[in-house]
């Protein structure tokens, strides 16, 4: 976790952090330095607070526990600077908040640990888990492109100074685990390029940008809520009418439309020959590469319908099952600690309706464990033939999959697949309205497809991040008031999918 004593110099030095944001938004950092400071907000996102803490916190306790160490966490860059060659020409075992600096380039690992072998390798104490995704039985996993040029920076600047390194790093992660990041490795089967060069790129992008040589664009993502240019970069893409802000137009999409077809407004698209095009592509394979005609079709379409039709399109009717419970379904989680920490449920039946919720009130597996416990007692009491369930991603189901894992005494793999059987149990985004229909918007977040169905969340500021964040509060102060804005934002989220549902019905019925 790099120390924020970066901050006491002007020079734009390429750091740990800014390789970082560049993983998660290639604009920010042109952004940062040469944007309208005037639009960035000055206030920090809670969940991304909660992060920060998390981090700091875990940090602490890590470094309380390894023993002896040599703390450069006090004093200037340059102070710091001077005392860490020092120690590491010394052969001191183990640095805290060491600064690495050379040229252009400023970087300060949590540790750096000298090995047997005399090479000194770089540490950082991540409050999230090492590897992406799920580890494979032999404990290995994919490595996360952020971490990743972060150590490497590290392994850079050690080399660079003259000291022995291999290129590697290791991610002390929230598991304890020693996560090691071999950087001459290639970043995957279908990506053959070793991370060292990954680095290398990712480096040289982010210095065209910090020194102004290069000015890219603002581009709609799922992650630009919690960043402060949130509203800045939303009122640049609506104002040029960029192409991001079509549904499933990502950067890479955009770019290639705008150079290869000169297209730069959403409006531009409407003029598009698609016969033409995909003729032009049938014989030259090179053309528009990346973007097949289904794609194309689909650009050309929404544009149309967020321009012009206004109206939501169904392409195909959907029958959903008949059945006397319809449970409207959404969980809570934490993913940063992998944990669910709320089960919700919004029953439908000929009885009435009702908001039911099976939740865990402390970050325990006891408490876990207990509201996966009675969320299963909740199901075995419906009649097994005779209810359905409607949710919305297919985050729902690898969550369960996960818990059945972690407590499969609770439930069996072969039940929580049959609760999630496509007969009974439908994910309305990835079933239902990405292949099935079209919507006026340029998100179809199921905050979005309610609200243009006349939904309104009880909850001012409406987020699944803050939800994370609002538990971890309740968490340290057992508030209830906490508690209930979690219960309300949930409830929330149920009913729009009821909504979502009902409304979809609706436009396949043609009524």
């Amino acid at each position: 976790m790099e120390s924020g004593g970066i901050d006491n110099s002007r020079k734009m030095y390429i750091t740990a952090s800014k390789l970082y944001n560049y993983t998660q938004c290639p604009h920010r950092i042109w952004r940062d330095e040469h944007g309208p400071q005037n639009e960035k907000s000055k206030e920090i996102n809670p969940f991304v607070q909660l992060l920060w803490d998390r981090g700091t916190l875990y940090e602490k306790e890590n470094i309380a526990e390894i023993g002896e160490f040599l703390d450069l966490s006090k004093g200037d860059i340059e102070e710091r600077f001077r005392k860490t060659i020092e120690a590491l020409n010394e052969g001191v075992s183990l640095i805290y908040q060491g600064v690495l600096k050379y040229d252009d380039m400023l970087g300060i690992p949590d540790l750096l640990r000298l090995e047997s072998d005399g090479s000194v390798i770089p540490i950082d104490i991540k409050s999230g888990m090492g590897y992406a995704g799920t580890v494979d039985e032999d404990g290995g996993g994919k490595l996360k492109k952020h971490y990743a040029v972060q150590v490497a920076l590290y392994a850079d600047l050690l080399k660079r100074l003259g000291f022995k390194n291999n290129r590697k790093g290791i991610i002390l992660d929230v598991g304890g685990n020693e996560v090691i990041y071999d950087l001459n490795e290639p970043m995957g089967v279908r990506t053959p390029m070793i991370w060292w060069e990954f680095y290398e790129r990712t480096k040289e992008s982010v210095k065209v940008l910090l020194d102004n040589q290069y000015q890219n664009k603002p581009a709609s993502t799922s992650a630009c809520k919690l960043c402060p240019w949130y509203h800045s970069c939303k009122k640049w893409i609506e104002e040029k009418d960029d192409l991001t802000g079509l549904f499933y137009v990502g950067r890479s999409v955009r770019d290639v439309l705008e150079e290869e077809l000169n297209v730069n407004r959403i409006e531009d698209v409407l003029s598009l020959d698609t016969t033409e095009i995909i003729e032009r592509k049938k014989k030259d394979k090179e053309y528009l590469k990346g973007i097949g005609e289904s794609t194309l079709t689909k650009v050309i379409r929404r544009a149309n319908i967020l321009k012009n039709t206004k109206e939501p399109v169904t392409y195909k009717k959907i029958t959903f099952p008949v059945a006397e419970y319809e449970l409207f379904f959404d969980i809570e989680a934490d993913p940063t600690r992998e944990f669910v920490y709320m089960h919700g449920i919004y029953e439908r039946s000929s009885q009435g309706e009702k908001y039911l919720d099976f939740t865990a009130r402390d970050i325990t597996p006891e408490a876990e464990k207990e509201a996966w416990i009675m969320f299963w007692d909740y199901i075995r009491s419906l009649p097994s033939d005779n209810y359905a369930v409607y949710y919305y991603s297919k985050y729902e189901r690898t969550a369960y999959r996960a818990l059945q894992k972690k407590y499969p005494d609770v439930v069996t793999s072969e039940e929580v697949e049959n609760f999630f059987n496509p007969e009974k149990a439908i994910d309305l985004y990835t079933d239902v309205v990405l292949k099935h229909t079209d919507w006026p918007l340029g998100s179809y977040s199921i905050k979005e497809l309610a609200v243009h169905l006349g939904f309104k969340w009880e909850d001012t500021t409406p987020s699944g991040a803050l939800s994370i964040e609002w538990f971890n509060r309740f968490i340290e102060s057992k508030d209830e008031k906490v508690m209930e804005r979690i219960l309300v934002y949930n409830k929330d989220d149920c009913v729009a999918t009821m909504m979502l549902k009902d409304g979809l019905q609706k436009l396949f019925d043609g009524s």
